[in-house]
Order: C-alpha cells, then sequence, then structure tokens
C-alpha cells in the first residue's frame, strides 16, 4: 500500500515519527510520498528520505506561497531539484480559499512549475481548492504532454472525468469516510480503479475512526477500506491496484 501524500517532516510528528514510520511497515505501507511544498519543506523531505527508507520525496511551491517574489521562488526551486532527487513536482496549483490578493502570481507560478515537470519528465502533484475552473482551464493547455495527481481531489464527479481525459489520476484521502461526504463517495464509485490513487495528507484530514485526531501515514489504510466498501471490491484489490497506479505515476 501506498500514502501518495504525506507531510510526515511537520513538527506534529516529532515526537514520535519513527513509532509513524514503523506502524506504515506493521500495515504494509512500505512506500511514502512526502511532499514538498516551499522552500523550507521541499529539504525536510529530502531530509526524511535519506533517514526513512520508506520515503520518495517531491519538491514544489504552495499556492499560498505565490506572491510578488514567485520569480525568485522559482528559480530556487529549479536549481533545487537540478541538485536533488525528487519524484514530481508540487505540490502546486491555485487556492482561492483563503486569498485571492495574489491569484494571477498563482496561477502564473502553476504554469512555470507544470513547464518544469514537463522538461524534467517528472509528474505534478496539483493543489486546488475553489478553484477548479481555473485549474482545468491551464492544466487542458498541456493536455498530453502532462502525467499528474489532482490531490485530495473534492470536485465533482463529472470534473473528475474530464481530468483524468487530461491524463491525471485522482486522489482520495480522509473526506472519502465522512459520513456526510457524498461527491468523495459518489468520485470513489463511479472513476474506474485504474485512475485512483490513494493519500492521508497527513497530519490534516484524518478519516474515520481517528477523525478530529492528527493524521497519518499508516491510516491511509481507512481510505482503502472505504473505497473497496464503496465500489464492492476487497481491500486487498483496491490495494493492490492504487498501489500499482503510484508505482507506474511516480516510477518507483
Amino acid at each position: 500500500m501506498i500514502d501518495t501524500h504525506s507531510h510526515l517532516f511537520e513538527e506534529d510528528f516529532d515526537i514520535d515519527r519513527d513509532d509513524c514510520v514503523k506502524r506504515c511497515k506493521e500495515f504494509n505501507i512500505n512506500k511514502v510520498i512526502i511532499v514538498g511544498f516551499d522552500y523550507y519543506t521541499n529539504r525536510k523531505a529530502q531530509e526524511m528520505a535519506k533517514k526513512y527508507d520508506i520515503f520518495y520525496p517531491t519538491a514544489g511551491i504552495h499556492p499560498e506561497y505565490a506572491n510578488k517574489d514567485y520569480n525568485e521562488k522559482f528559480n530556487e526551486l529549479k536549481d533545487f531539484i537540478k541538485n536533488n532527487k525528487v519524484y514530481a513536482i508540487g505540490e502546486c496549483g491555485l487556492d482561492y480559499y483563503w486569498s485571492v490578493e495574489f491569484k494571477e502570481e498563482q496561477k502564473i507560478l502553476f504554469e512555470m512549475q507544470i513547464n518544469l515537470a514537463i522538461e524534467n519528465d517528472l509528474p505534478i502533484i496539483i493543489h486546488c481548492r475553489d478553484a477548479i475552473k481555473d485549474t482545468y482551464d491551464i492544466l487542458s493547455k498541456y493536455k498530453g504532454r502532462i502525467k499528474g495527481v489532482m490531490h485530495c481531489y473534492s470536485g465533482s464527479l463529472e470534473m473528475a472525468y474530464e481530468f483524468i481525459k487530461l491524463g491525471l489520476y485522482i486522489s482520495l484521502g480522509g473526506p472519502v469516510t465522512f459520513k456526510n461526504a457524498k461527491e468523495p463517495k459518489r468520485v470513489a464509485e463511479n472513476i474506474s480503479i485504474d485512475n485512483l490513487l490513494i493519500e492521508t495528507d497527513c497530519p490534516f484530514l484524518t478519516p474515520v475512526p481517528y477523525r478530529g485526531k492528527r493524521n497519518e501515514s499508516s491510516y491511509v489504510r481507512f481510505v482503502c477500506d472505504e473505497i473497496a466498501k464503496i465500489k464492492g471490491m476487497t481491500s486487498k484489490e483496491v490495494e493492490d491496484i492504487t498501489e500499482a497506479n503510484a508505482i507506474k505515476l511516480f516510477r518507483i
């Protein structure tokens, strides 16, 4: 089983990170994509990957860090990936939930990272919050040239199909286990398992039965179990297919 989106470098895990990694191995989560999103966390992801053999690091710039200095930040990222092994660019994308002050800078920085991924033959990990149309409009310009994943997808089933047509995977996390999360369950039920990945986005978005507490990568098993229940499959089937999907996308 693979957790395709984890932030186990966060301070939330400083007291028990070794135990979190141990629990991953106990539950057969033998690979974790550890996702950077700014200058500091891109480096932390590399540190974690050197210390723990289950981690595969990425590097990117989250849209919340887009501002007038986006060129400087992008050039730093570009230099970083020249000198470090990364398995994807991201997370990157658009987020209009907190602020739209730097909306245009977000778009420019997103496209710069898409092109960086294409140039380096890497997948992109896409963050999209309250920006589904702009995200799609940007990505559609690169149809046939991009590969990647819509991270912790929260959009409609109809838009999920459109992103899949662009060559992207749909990743589901903790919200699919929530009782009233109708659209994530609808997405899980209807799109092909061949287009799905599973993730935690830990320490955020903790699945049932631990909702409200800190999330960790070993909890990806609850996402797997819920999708299996929704699709009428066994957990092992979902585990095996989503793992194969992740190995193919990230080439691990």
